[in-house]
């Protein structure tokens, strides 16, 4: 946590957000593939109890033995039973078939600009994404809005927005500065880094802040499908991860937050040489207060497409950038493990304006032009992946109980 007399992190710049990705404090970007998913300790448990003793084999139990032996079948049984309980999938409490693979398909930053706007309306309702959150605190929510109302039934929910990481384009707290004062840099927006929230803000303005994103919402009519977290500001601390759980459990919100093997979120932090936030370090307990509290959980988070960017760069082709952005995302389902898994990506349509708020202009089309590409929808069909969406996983949260 850095000091909170300590000078301000200076805003990220056009020409510094081509590294953005590794800079982020988001729950995990990196252009590193993910190594192979390493296999469970229940797996290997039950692994070791399934190996086939080769003496076992032939030499006869004593008759003496036998009822003991026959006891040890038991328990061993009963072990890998409660094992094998334990190894369920968040998919499997939800209904979905055993060894089920789900999937969100999650567009983030929809609202920020018009731009946003576009790219993530095309990539729902012409491509294979499936899901959606908003920046509240952002111009262009009105508009985004307005395309939800037109096309009501989509996935869309809030993406709880606490910093304004640009350097000319830029936005505050709703609830405004007198109520939250730590959240307000000196011109008057939000803090631009992660870093700088953490110093300055405490977790009684990040929560007024957060609900006040939500009765914005509901005041313009747009009731949210979810909640999840821009830049990972929410799972930064423990102390702001504990209010973004109480609130979504108070408003009855599911919740973007992984609490079941995260083997691909896991693979993505080690790759980076990086330890998790403290929150995900108990993401199973958190989990499992999440559930318990009436809203599904997810298995997985898959973070990385922010940091995928070609060595062409700024200077793709549209050609370029669909070649190699559909080969990450292929790549990316065809590693997916059991359960639910959320995929994020800000598919974005960037006019000539966009340039002057971020160079990642060239990733965030890439993403939009994949989410089109047919050959992510022929592999989501060869793989057998089950497309979901946080309000599907709310009916079916509700049903368990």
């Amino acid at each position: 946590m850095l000091n909170a007399t300590a000078p301000p992190t200076p805003r990220r710049s056009g020409a510094a957000d081509m590294t953005h990705a590794a800079d982020r404090r988001d729950l995990a970007h990196t252009a590193t593939a993910p190594p192979t998913p390493r296999r469970s300790r229940n797996a290997d448990m039950a692994h070791a109890a399934n190996r086939r003793d080769p003496a076992h084999t032939t030499t006869p139990t004593p008759r003496r033995s036998r009822t003991a032996a026959a006891a040890t079948l038991c328990l061993t049984a009963a072990f890998l039973s409660a094992c094998q309980a334990e190894a369920r999938t968040y998919a499997e409490k939800l209904g979905f078939p055993a060894g089920a693979r789900a999937v969100i398909l999650h567009v983030d930053d929809a609202g920020m600009s018009h731009d946003s706007n576009v790219g993530a309306f095309r990539s729902i309702l012409e491509g294979v994404a499936n899901s959606m959150s908003v920046m509240m605190p952002c111009p262009w929510v009105p508009e985004l809005v307005r395309g939800l109302e037109e096309n009501p039934g989509i996935d869309a929910g809030l993406h709880l927005t606490l910093t304004a990481e640009w350097d000319d384009y830029r936005w505050g707290p709703l609830v405004g500065r007198e109520a939250a004062p730590g959240l307000v840099d000196p011109e008057g927006a939000l803090w631009s880094s992660v870093a700088e929230v953490v110093a300055n803000a405490t977790p009684d303005e990040v929560e007024a802040e957060v609900r006040e994103q939500i009765n914005r919402a509901r005041t313009m009519g747009f009731e949210p499908t979810h909640l999840d977290s821009h830049m990972g500001t929410l799972f930064a601390t423990m102390d702001f991860l504990e209010r973004y759980i109480a609130v979504g459990l108070d408003e009855g919100l599911p919740l973007m937050f992984p609490g079941g093997h995260n083997t691909i979120l896991e693979a993505q932090y080690e790759a980076q040489g990086r330890d998790t936030p403290p929150g995900l370090g108990r993401a199973a307990e958190l989990g499992q207060r999440i559930w318990d509290g009436g809203l599904p959980v997810l298995d997985d988070l898959h973070n990385l497409s922010y940091g995928w960017v070609p060595e062409s760069g700024p200077d793709a082709t549209d050609e370029e950038l669909t070649e190699y952005k559909v080969e990450r995302y292929i790549q990316a389902l065809r590693d997916l493990r059991p359960g639910v898994t959320m995929v994020i990506m800000h598919s974005t349509d960037p006019s000539e304006t966009f340039k002057h708020i971020s160079t990642s202009g060239p990733s965030r089309k890439g993403d939009m032009l994949a989410m089109l590409d047919p050959r992510l929808k022929q592999v989501i069909e060869e793989e057998g992946l089950v497309l979901t969406t946080f309000r599907e996983l709310k009916e079916r949260r509700d049903r368990v109980d």
